[in-house]
């Protein structure tokens, strides 16, 4: 989509991964006096402000009334708050609502926000360089043009995925939300051991994060599955053999399945501690 065709976004919140997005669309090309953004600290709206000629304001309905895409970029815990006074103006505007806060689900929002098509989207940090992963889930009210708009928005951070089940966010915020997490202890493991074979630390540290970009690019521009590659630089009997007998044995593939279902777990039950009508459901007290 060009820039004469996009139209008005908003952000409701200006704090790091909205200014990704803001950043982004100016980048790919997005007129910046044509994005909304507000948010109640002066900070926040003087970093967004260095990124271009963006509309600031620390007045929620002034970015409602002026926009057709409204991002919510809230912290979960504060949607309630800021979105219910919202809904009539909401209602009247009808804009797309895309939200990127983690563990509030499609009911959850539209409790407060009224019944408004709506896109849920799970971005991961990643995005804070423009190398995110994006997956969304779109309500049935959503239209064609409606998901080219969330789309256009999150892709300028990295690359998108859809869902079309909302219950599938749950694995990707294990796999995707909470995944950088386990590529970086993953590195603090590997920094640490080269220490300990006598490698000074910022020469470690500087082996496995080359190693790591170039692991991941190898994986992402070849197109080839990664047990493949894996293989394709084990020789039998040589020391990339040895090292991965070595996790085979720590059961590193059990490991891994086991953390992202813990974390698949959690993401079910953060979601109903958001959910305002959990209180009320049976057998919630």
């Amino acid at each position: 989509m060009t820039s004469e065709q996009m139209r008005k976004i908003g952000f409701i919140g200006g704090g790091n991964m909205a200014r990704s997005l803001v950043g982004g669309l100016i980048q790919a090309g997005h007129d910046a006096a044509a994005i909304h953004v507000s948010d109640p600290s002066a900070a926040a709206r003087e970093a967004m402000g260095r990124l271009g000629d963006v509309q600031l304001s620390g007045d929620n309905d002034a970015v409602v009334d002026a926009v057709d895409v409204l991002v919510l970029a809230v912290k979960p815990q504060a949607m309630g708050t800021v979105l219910a006074p919202l809904a009539s103006r909401l209602a009247n505007r009808r804009p797309l609502l895309v939200s990127i806060a983690a563990g509030l689900t499609t009911t959850a929002l539209r409790s407060w926000a009224g019944p408004l098509p709506l896109v849920r989207c799970m971005p991961n940090t990643p995005a804070l360089v423009g190398a995110g992963m994006s997956v969304l889930y779109a309500t049935e009210a959503v239209d064609a043009a409606g998901r080219e708009d969330a789309e256009t928005v999150m892709r300028s951070a990295g690359a998108v995925l859809w869902v079309e089940q909302e219950a599938q966010l749950d694995a990707v915020t294990a796999v995707s939300g909470s995944g950088p997490a386990y590529f970086f202890h993953l590195m603090e493991a590997m920094i640490a051991a080269g220490v300990e074979q006598g490698l000074d630390g910022e020469t470690s540290r500087a082996l496995v994060l080359q190693t790591a970009l170039g692991a991941a690019r190898m994986a992402v521009e070849s197109g080839t599955d990664p047990g493949e590659l894996r293989r394709q630089v084990t020789s039998p009997g040589g020391t990339t053999a040895a090292a991965l007998d070595a996790f085979a044995k720590g059961d590193l593939m059990g490991l891994v399945s086991r953390a992202v279902t813990a974390a698949a777990e959690r993401s079910v039950t953060l979601a109903a501690e958001l959910d305002p009508g959990a209180a009320d459901a049976p057998g919630q007290g």
